[in-house]
C-alpha cells in the first residue's frame, strides 16, 4: 500500500499508542508466570509474533477484550512446540523467546521473514551454549532460522554489549526461572541500556528481582513471575510519540497535544529534549501525561543514538527541516534494524531534496543546504522509515508518496488515521 502526504498543517489532540517494548516483555512475562491480564497493550504485527510464541510454548492468548490480553502462562516450564515458531519481522520476539527455548529440553525453531533472516543473533547463541545448552544457526552464520533447547539450568555467561540489548533482556527474563539465576558478564559497553532498565522494570512488577552488576546484570534462579493483582498496565510509547511530536514541532498550526505520555524508563522519551535543545516550544505535564507542542523555528544540534537507536529516523527528519547542521552520532548498531536505517534515510530524504552525509557510525544533515520537496520515497518495509518520511511530507513543497505504508502495522497500526485525524492531507 502506498500513501501520499500533501504539504499541510496540523492540530488538536492524538493518543500515543502503547509501548511496543513493554507490550513485547508483558506478554512473554505473563507467559512465564501461572497467568496474568496486561491492560492496554500494543496489538501490532510486531507483538502478536510474541503472542504466537507464548502460545507455543503451551500458554494462551484471550484477545477477546479489545483493551486487555488474558494470558494463561506456562509457569517457567516451555513445553517444547509443535510446529516452527514464526517471528516475522520481529526482531524482538525472536531474540526474547530464544532464550524461553533454551528452557525446554527438546529442541526449537524459529525463524521469520527475510528481514528477520538476516539480523545478527550470533551472540546470544553463544550465550546459550555457554549454559551448556544448545543453540545454532541452521546455515551457520548466526542468523535465523534458529534451533534452540537443551533445558538450562542457570550459570555465568560473557557477552557483547554493543550489539543488542535484547540478547541481555532474554537471558534476565529466562534465568529467573532457572536453577540458579545467571550472571551477565558484558565484554564491551552496553548500547540502548534503556531497553534494559525498561525490562528490569517489568520483572520488578512481576514480582522478579534482577539487577545491574559492575560487570553487567544478574537475575536469581527459583524465582516466579507473579505480578500484583495478577495485571499490568502498559504505558503509552515514546518511539511512536516522536513522529506526532515532530509532525507539531515542524506543521502545526495551532496547539498539537500529545497524550498517555507518562514518565517510564523509557530511552526515547528523549525526544523531548532534542526537540527543546532544537528550539522546540514544548511543554510536558507529566502528572497528566501530556505533552504540548507548537510549530517552532528549529537549529541543527549533535545528538548521540547509542542508547536510544528508534530515534534516528525522527531526528533526521527534524535535521533535514531545521536551519544549521544535525550531526547524529553512534549511530552504527542502528544499521542491524528492520533495515539499514542510517543508509535508508539518507538515500530517501536525499530524494525529497535533503542535503545529508553518511558516514560509518554518523549521519550528519545540512539542513540549512536543505530544501525538502515532494518526490515518491521507499519505506524500506520498515515502519519507522515510513512514519518518519510521512512527517518530512508535511513540510515538502507538493506530494510525498511513501511506498509500502503498511508495514507502520508493526508499531502504530492508526498512525495513518491519527495523522489524518489532526488535519494532514493524507491519501492512500
Amino acid at each position: 500500500m502506498d500513501i501520499t502526504i500533501a504539504e499541510s498543517a496540523v492540530r488538536g489532540t492524538a493518543q500515543a499508542p502503547p509501548s511496543k517494548s513493554y507490550t513485547h516483555r508483558a506478554i512473554l512475562a505473563a507467559g512465564y508466570s501461572e497467568g496474568a491480564t496486561v491492560h492496554d497493550p500494543l496489538v501490532s504485527a510486531d507483538t502478536k509474533a510474541t503472542m504466537r510464541a507464548v502460545e507455543a510454548y503451551g500458554g494462551i492468548v484471550d484477545r477477546s477484550d479489545e483493551s486487555a490480553l488474558s494470558v494463561t502462562g506456562f509457569a517457567g516450564r516451555p513445553e517444547t512446540p509443535d510446529d516452527v515458531i514464526d517471528c516475522a519481522n520481529s526482531g524482538t520476539t525472536t531474540r526474547l523467546v530464544t532464550a524461553t527455548a533454551a528452557l525446554q529440553d527438546e529442541l526449537t525453531v524459529l525463524t521469520g521473514d527475510d528481514s528477520l533472516r538476516s539480523r545478527p543473533q550470533g551472540a546470544l547463541l553463544d550465550a546459550i551454549e555457554q549454559l551448556d545448552g544448545r543453540a545454532e544457526s541452521t546455515r551457520n552464520n548466526g542468523q535465523a532460522p534458529l534451533v534452540v533447547g537443551g533445558g538450562i539450568d542457570g550459570g555465568t555467561v560473557s557477552i557483547p554489549g554493543d550489539v543488542s540489548s535484547q540478547y541481555i533482556t532474554a537471558l534476565l527474563m529466562a534465568g529467573a526461572v532457572t536453577e540458579s539465576g545467571i550472571d551477565i558478564e558484558l565484554t564491551t559497553g552496553l548500547k540502548s541500556s534503556p531497553y534494559v532498565d525498561i525490562t528490569l522494570e517489568v520483572l520488578d512488577a512481576f514480582g522478579v528481582t534482577a539487577e545491574e552488576t559492575d560487570d553487567g546484570y544478574t537475575v536469581a534462579g527459583g524465582q516466579s513471575y507473579d505480578p500484583k493483582g495478577s495485571a499490568y498496565n502498559v504505558p503509552g510509547d515514546f518511539s511512536s510519540m516522536s513522529y506526532l511530536l515532530a509532525a507539531g514541532a515542524l506543521a502545526a498550526d495551532e496547539d498539537l497535544v500529545v497524550t498517555s505520555a507518562f514518565p517510564s524508563a523509557q530511552g526515547d522519551s528523549a525526544i523531548v529534549d532534542v526537540l527543546k535543545r532544537m528550539g522546540a516550544t514544548l511543554d510536558w505535564n507529566r502528572d497528566d501525561g501530556e505533552i504540548t507542542v507548537e510549530r517552532s523555528a528549529l537549529d541543527g544540534i549533535e545528538v548521540g543514538v547509542e542508547d536510544t537507536p528508534d530515534l534516528l529516523p525522527t531526528i533526521a527528519t527534524l535535521g533535514a527541516a531545521a536551519d544549521g547542521v544535525t550531526h547524529i552520532t553512534d549511530a552504527e548498531h542502528v544499521r542491524y534494524k528492520e533495515t539499514d536505517r542510517v543508509s535508508a534515510m539518507a538515500d530517501e530524504l536525499t530524494k525529497m531534496g535533503a542535503e545529508i552525509e553518511e558516514r560509518e557510525d554518523e549521519l550528519v544533515v545540512y539542513g540549512e543546504d536543505s530544501e525538502l520537496t515532494g518526490a515518491t520515497v521507499d519505506g524500506h518495509a520498515d515502519h519507522r522509515i515510513i512514519m518518519s518520511l510521512a512527517v518530512a511530507g508535511l513540510v515538502a513543497d507538493g506530494e510525498t508518496t511513501v511506498t509500502g505504508a503498511e508495514h507502520v502495522d508493526v508499531s502504530f497500526p492508526g498512525f495513518f488515521d491519527v495523522l489524518h485525524g489532526l488535519g494532514a492531507a493524507v491519501g492512500r
